[in-house]
């Protein structure tokens, strides 16, 4: 999916210019990166925040239109109003097509209803995680990471080493030496608790029971 956001210069800077900007339903933000000066811009409030409810949005390559020239950037920080449901400054950073970037992006569990831990279990899946950090070139940023869990079994947790990734794009905490855990199978209390009823039973039972008469001969 793509995006395009349009822009305008932003001349006037300081808290005051930017109270107006927002009283006329403009939002103040930056763009800055890729070896080129920081850019003051402004941005149409209504029209990036049906942009922002879009999940995709925040992990994409971004179009950015400023005064009629495009560029390519990355959502990098979008700062909110306390209580208000308004946005107060966004910050863009330029893309080198050529350099990796570092980006969050959102897991996408599926098949949880078909793993042995559900199925014949009773678990639950618990999920540990629901966006990661990954590195790769912008031309490979994907838009979520499909993680499949019809594998799962009770008791046990998925890891990020477990998961396949899209060609050119790594994990950056495994690069790092760290296998976090994104998602578990729990088994319920209850169910746990009548299971450990009934293993603890079975031998009382099976000690109990009458030995056989014998045979007559």
């Amino acid at each position: 999916m793509s995006f395009e956001v349009n822009a305008n210069m932003r001349n006037l800077q300081g808290t005051g210019a930017s109270r107006r900007l927002r009283l006329a339903g403009k939002v103040p933000a930056i763009v800055y990166g890729a070896d080129k000066p920081a850019a003051n811009i402004e941005l149409d409030h209504n029209t990036i925040v049906q942009q922002l409810r879009k999940e995709a949005f925040h992990a994409s390559i971004l179009s950015l239109n400023l005064d009629g020239a495009k560029e390519q950037v990355l959502l990098r920080d979008v700062q909110f109003h306390p209580w208000k449901k308004l946005i107060l400054h966004i910050d863009f950073q330029r893309v080198n097509p050529n350099q990796k970037i570092h980006m969050k992006v959102p897991l996408h569990f599926k098949n949880a209803e078909l793993s042995p831990g559900v199925k014949l279990g009773g678990g639950n899946v618990t999920h540990i995680l629901n966006e990661v950090e990954v590195s790769c070139l912008p031309k490979d940023l994907p838009e979520f990471i499909e993680v499949d869990l019809s594998e799962m079994t009770a008791g046990h947790s998925m890891h990020l080493s477990e998961v396949t990734l899209p060609k050119g794009v790594e994990f950056v905490s495994l690069t790092h030496g760290t296998d976090q855990a994104i998602a578990a199978c729990v088994i319920p209390r209850g169910v746990a608790e009548e299971e450990a009823t009934a293993t603890a039973a079975a031998p009382a039972a099976a000690a109990a029971a009458p030995a056989a008469a014998p045979k007559a001969s």
